[in-house]
This record gives structure tokens, sequence and C-alpha cells, in this order.
């Protein structure tokens, strides 16, 4: 497939390829349609033959070339395959999602102060009491697990979950399992109240490559029982905005939203482990 692809890459070839779809035809007959030497036509379908995107056959003093239609309907086969994954998988969604974002927030950030005073509500459902739901918001080896959007991973965090309490928040590229990479995003703050599975309430800011604060975000989550699990309320404010910080603020209702369904399914996973091996204790 590479040297297929590496064969049409070149435009003369190309231009090759597109009169040869139109009808088989002679050396001479092509280099004229291209408006290129012969010698030079001969070597590009000599490459286009080596990669299987054309034949040929002798006819008398004549060298006859015609396209191999079947490699063709192979390349847009796997062409079209890559197409429909990148069409089904969320991720492009969010791309697209977010570029929409970035481009309104880019054009409002104009000065200091511009998103002051944004909101953001989230609601979701879980099925663990809210004690348990609270070690997953307050506990940093169960925050880690959830507490970045889906192409992020937590590298460093520091949560002391007291009044007063400090925060740390370092991310790297999802990817990046050995960390040889570039910090993708750092926050610093500190906890404002913490009631055990209850209310916890946090003020946190996202650190620009300078060392300056992008914003500073107020986060407000309630827990309370919901049936057989809880319900965790999450409200988002934005404060002291600086005109950098509008690509962090067109991915707090992606980004966030992500990660709270994250939560959603881990504390899924943990509570579904817990149960089983309640359930198989003697």
């Amino acid at each position: 497939m590479e040297a297929f692809l590496a064969a049409l890459a070149d435009p003369v070839r190309w231009r090759l390829v597109t009169l040869l779809a139109e009808r088989p035809r002679p050396v001479g007959v092509l280099a004229q349609l291209a408006a290129a030497r012969q010698p030079q036509t001969t070597k590009h379908l000599q490459t286009l033959e080596r990669a299987g995107v054309v034949v040929s056959q002798r006819s008398g003093q004549r060298k006859i070339y015609a396209l191999a239609p079947d490699a063709l309907r192979e390349l847009a086969e796997a062409l079209t395959a890559l197409a429909e994954a990148a069409d089904a998988a969320t991720s492009g969604k969010t791309f697209e999602q977010y570029g929409k974002s970035l481009t309104s927030e880019r054009d409002a950030a104009r000065e200091t102060g511009w998103a002051d005073g944004r909101k953001f509500d989230f609601t979701r459902s879980l099925a663990a009491a809210p004690d348990v739901v609270w070690r997953h918001l307050t506990e940093a080896p169960l925050l880690a697990r959830w507490w970045t959007p889906d192409d992020l991973r937590v590298s460093e965090l520091v949560f002391e979950a007291r009044p007063g309490g400090r925060i740390v928040q370092e991310y790297r590229d999802a990817e990046d399992v050995d960390g040889s990479g570039e910090v993708v995003g750092r926050a610093e703050g500190q906890v404002v109240e913490a009631r055990p599975a209850e209310r916890l309430a946090y003020q946190l800011s996202p650190v620009l490559p300078d060392g300056s604060v992008a914003f500073t975000a107020h986060v407000d989550l309630d827990l309370r029982p919901d049936g057989t699990g809880a319900a965790l309320d999450v409200r988002f404010r934005v404060t002291d905005s600086t005109v950098d910080s509008a690509d962090f603020v067109a991915g707090i209702e992606i980004g966030f939203g992500q990660s709270l369904d994250t939560l959603v399914t881990t504390v899924a996973g943990t509570h579904h482990t817990d149960t089983a091996t309640d359930r198989s204790a003697p």
C-alpha cells in the first residue's frame, strides 16, 4: 500500500493515471498528452507498474499501458474504511466540536475578564452510595482515574480534602505512557469546603507556560442519595479570565463533561467489583 500511494503522489504520475482511466494508451501518446518528454514518461510508467497501479503489454513496436482497476478498488476500500472509522469515532466528533468552540472563544477573548461569570452546570447519576463517590472525588489514586478529558492522563496529582488543602493537577497526553513527552497542562488551587459524602468546593487555576494564571475555576460539587446510588450536581464558574485563557475556556464543557462521564464508568466498575466481593465473602 505504501508503494502504491507513493507512486500516486507525484503530480505527473497522477496525470498519467487520469489519462489511462479513459483508455489504454502507448507511451508516446501519453507523453504528448502529459506534455512531458518520452524518457521521463517511460520512467514514471515503470514506477507505476512496479507499484501495481498500471500494467503493460507489447503491441508491435509500441508498449501499451492500462490502468489496474482492481488495485485502485482495493485502495478505495481502504480509504473508505478509514473514513468510516473516523466518522464512527467519538474523538473525531469531539475534535470538531472543540474546534468550533475554540474559534468562538478566541474571537470573544479581547480583554481581561472577558469570560468572568461564565457558568457550566453538570449532573450525573452514579451507581454507588455517596460515600463511595466521595472517595473518588477526594482520594488522589481514585481521582487520577477520571479527572482528565479522554485524550489526557494525570501525571501528578495532589488533593488535600480539607478546607485550605492544596490541589495540584498535572497532565500529559494519554498515550505518553513513559512520561517522555511534554507536560500538556498544569493547574493549582485549594479546597474551599469539604463535607464528606455531601459537598465539595474548590478553586483551581490552569497555569500558562509563563507561570501566570489563565483563569480561576470555582467548582461546587453536591452529592445526594439517589435510589441505590448517588446524584452529583456540579457548578463550574469562571473568574479572573485572561485573554490567553480562550483555549482553556473553549474546552470546559467538553473536557469536564468527559471527565464526569469517566467518573460514572469508573464508579460503576468499582461498585460492581465491591459487590461481587461482598457476595463471595463467607
